[in-house]
């Protein structure tokens, strides 16, 4: 019997099982599709939220303790499994933005280096920039990561663990509870029994807790993408304006997004959105208006009241642990929220304050 069942085999879910191994815990990793692709595989990738200033606190103290994190945790995954994440300092320009001055009180209140440029500074580290922007916000310290490979090289890890055992392809039906305590799980047509489990499927963890007379106010927003190929060396840097992005890649690969959609549970990309994704790209840089789409996708994120994640045990439920609806930023909160349970499940003393996080009062 496993010490925890993960159900979510997602980047939270993955990182949970990381950590709770190097614990000398064993652990269970349920994915109702193949490990690691649905939303963590879809994003952009960017180890900052879009808008950091815009954000509440309880969001901003996990992205800022996680992005000092992520270099250093994959340098570690790829001396254990060879593969490389590509976590990249490339900077991030915001363009013509309407609130550059409240983004520079925020910057200057938390430490962070923000500096206000004219578009011709900008335009001779991008020179592929449109020419239609004015002013620019520039923090050189903000990375990505090329998340299909952060996920590849999770689940690398995972499989070579001797504590974990991965299922995948295996839904999770039904959360098993008698007196008050979680007992185990029934999924893909068994009973799984366990000491305790982390629900940590993004979009979908809700509807698990259906069973539980319980409301966990996580939904699926839709959200698309497209991708470019062009020369490694077009665009060095991150670009955003209008609430639309480029994201370069080491191989020329340049991620342009994305969309905002209430549809439910449907994930298929639409021609709409590929063509509102590509007037945006060529806004951003006109000369991608010759290179062709090489990419279409949709993932559907777990949208949360105010984007603040469900990290901690549910009250009246003792076993049962959330890890879940960090809405746009997962990839970004996703190491603090991890150490951030396991510290929770542990009975250590936290790497931040837990109380905005709970599930205690915020669950229907």
């Amino acid at each position: 019997m496993a010490d925890t069942l993960i159900i979510g085999g997602g980047v939270v879910g993955l990182m949970s099982a990381y950590h709770l191994a190097r614990e000398g815990h064993r652990v269970t990793v349920w994915e109702r599709s193949a490990a690691g692709q649905e939303a963590s595989w879809a994003g952009g990738g960017i180890v900052s939220p879009l808008y950091p200033w815009r954000y509440c606190p309880a969001v901003r103290e996990l992205a800022h303790w996680s992005a000092d994190f992520y270099g250093e945790f994959c340098s570690r995954l790829e001396s254990e499994t060879g593969i490389d994440p590509e976590h990249r300092v490339t900077g991030l320009y915001w363009l013509d933005m309407d609130d550059a001055d409240r983004a520079l009180a925020w910057a200057r209140s938390d430490g962070r280096d923000l500096r206000s440029l004219s578009v011709d500074n900008v335009r001779r580290d991008v020179p592929s920039l449109s020419g239609r922007f004015r002013q620019a916000l520039h923090m050189p310290s903000v990375a990505n990561v090329r998340n299909p490979r952060l996920l590849q090289a999770l689940r690398a890890a995972l499989a070579a663990h001797p504590l974990v055992h991965l299922r995948e392809h295996a839904e999770a039906s039904e959360l098993i509870v008698k007196g008050g305590r979680l007992v185990g799980v029934r999924a893909a047509g068994e009973r799984v029994e366990c000491k305790r489990v982390v629900l940590a499927a993004g979009a979908w963890s809700a509807g698990l807790m259906g069973g539980l007379d319980l409301n966990l106010p996580v939904e699926p927003v839709k959200g698309q993408m497209i991708l470019y190929k062009c020369a490694p060396d077009f665009l060095p840097a991150m670009v955003l304006a209008g609430r639309r992005y480029a994201i370069p890649r080491r191989d020329g690969h340049i991620l342009v997004g994305s969309t905002l959609e209430h549809v439910g549970f449907d994930k298929t990309p639409t021609e709409e959105a590929l063509a509102s994704l590509r007037a945006t790209a060529e806004e951003l840089l006109p000369a991608l208006a010759d290179a062709p789409v090489v990419g279409h996708w949709a993932g559907l994120r777990p949208g949360s009241p105010e984007g603040i994640p469900f990290i901690g045990e549910v009250p009246g439920v003792e076993g049962l642990w959330l890890n879940c609806g960090h809405y746009r930023n997962g990839l970004v909160m996703a190491p603090a929220s991890c150490h951030l349970l396991v510290d929770l499940m542990l009975g250590r003393a936290p790497i931040v304050d837990p109380t905005p996080y709970s599930p205690a009062g915020r669950l229907g």
